[in-house]
C-alpha cells in the first residue's frame, strides 16, 4: 500500500491527480483543502480518498494530518491562484510562504520518501527567451504570486541540500480541463461561446500563452514519480504557443458560436506578454504526443453538453 498526500486536492490539478491515484486500489490518497478556492464537488468519491478540510498554512491544522496518516509521498499544490484573485489578496498569497515551510518541515521528520512542488510558468517574469527552459534563472519576477513561487523553489532545493529531503518541481504552465473554473481563459471564453455571451479579452489580445490539457498534465505528475525523478524542476505545458485573440477565434470556431469578441482595458500588472516553455524532459517522460489544442476542447465542450454547464 502507498499513502498519497495532496494538499490543495480540491482544485483543478490536484483533484484530477487524486482522481487519477485513486485508480489503483492499494493506492491510498488523503486530500487537504480549505475550499478556499477548490470545490468538494471536484474531490473523486472513492473508498481509497479521504478528505480533510484543513489549511495548509495553519501548522497545528495539518500536524495531526501527518501524525494519523504514514505518507509516502506529498504533492504540495495548496496555493491561492488565479491572476485577479492574487492580486487582490496579496498578503493571503504571501501566507502560502508557511504552507510551503510546513509541508517541508514535517515530511522530513514523518518519513516522506519525496514531495512534489506545484510551482508555475509564473517565476519566468517576463521572458529573456522562447522558450522557456528549466535551466533560466528567473530573475524579473516581481508579483507576490511569482515570488512565493521562486521562494518555494528555494525552500525545496535547500531541504533537499541540508537535509536530503527529495523533492520534484513542476512548473506549470496554463493546464486546462473540465473541472477547471472560470477564473481561467479556456472555460471563460468556451462557456462564453457555448451560451452565445461576448468573449472578453484584456488589452489586444496580443499576449501570447500556450495551453497544456489536463491528462497530459497528470501523466507526467505520475511517470515523473514512477520514473523517480529527483531533484529536478521540469516545465509541464504545450510548446504550441498562441495569442489569446487566436484562442478566441478559434473557440468561436469550434464551437460555432456566434459570439463575438469584446477588448476590455489592459491589466495594470499581471498579464505576461509571452509565455511558451520548453518541454523537452516532459516529451521524454511521456513518450508520446501531446494532446492538441482541439481535441482538449472538444472533450471540455463534450464535458460541459452533458452536464448542463
Amino acid at each position: 500500500m502507498t499513502n498519497f498526500l495532496i494538499t490543495g486536492g480540491a482544485g483543478n490539478i490536484g483533484s484530477a491527480l487524486a482522481s487519477r491515484l485513486a485508480e489503483t486500489e492499494d493506492n491510498q490518497i488523503t486530500i487537504i483543502d480549505n475550499l478556499s478556492t477548490g470545490h468538494r464537488s471536484k474531490i473523486p468519491q472513492a473508498d481509497n480518498v479521504t478528505f480533510i478540510n484543513a489549511n495548509v498554512n495553519d501548522y497545528n491544522d495539518i500536524l495531526p494530518v501527518f501524525g494519523r496518516f504514514d505518507f509516502d509521498y506529498v504533492f504540495h499544490f495548496a496555493a491561492v491562484v488565479g491572476v485577479q484573485r492574487t492580486l487582490e489578496h496579496p498578503v493571503a498569497v504571501l501566507e502560502d510562504i508557511e504552507g510551503i515551510k510546513n509541508v517541508l518541515s514535517i515530511s522530513k521528520n514523518s518519513g516522506v520518501k519525496r514531495v512534489f512542488y506545484s510551482s508555475s510558468s509564473e517565476v519566468y517574469g517576463e521572458p529573456f527567451e522562447i522558450p522557456q527552459n528549466e535551466n533560466t534563472t528567473p530573475l524579473n519576477s516581481r508579483l507576490p504570486y511569482a515570488i512565493v513561487k521562486n521562494v518555494g523553489e528555494a525552500f525545496f532545493r535547500s531541504y533537499e541540500k541540508e537535509y536530503g529531503m527529495p523533492y520534484t518541481i513542476f512548473r506549470f504552465f496554463n493546464t486546462y480541463g473540465p473541472h477547471q473554473s472560470q477564473d481561467f481563459v479556456v472555460p471563460k471564453f468556451l462557456k462564453a461561446a457555448l451560451a452565445g455571451e461576448p468573449l472578453q479579452i484584456h488589452g489586444d489580445g496580443m499576449q501570447t500563452r500556450s495551453f497544456c490539457y489536463i491528462d497530459d498534465t497528470i501523466d507526467t505528475c505520475i511517470k515523473t514519480l514512477e520514473q523517480d525523478y529527483k531533484n529536478t524542476v521540469l516545465n509541464v505545458g504545450n510548446d504550441k504557443e498562441m495569442t489569446v485573440l487566436e484562442l478566441a477565434n478559434k473557440i468561436i470556431h469550434i464551437t460555432g458560436s456566434r459570439s463575438e469578441i469584446e477588448h476590455l482595458p489592459a491589466l495594470i500588472e499581471g498579464d505576461m506578454r509571452r509565455r511558451c516553455p520548453d518541454v523537452t524532459k516532459m516529451k521524454t517522460i511521456l513518450q508520446r504526443e501531446l494532446t492538441s489544442l482541439d481535441e482538449g476542447m472538444q472533450k471540455m465542450i463534450h464535458y460541459y453538453e452533458s452536464n448542463d454547464f
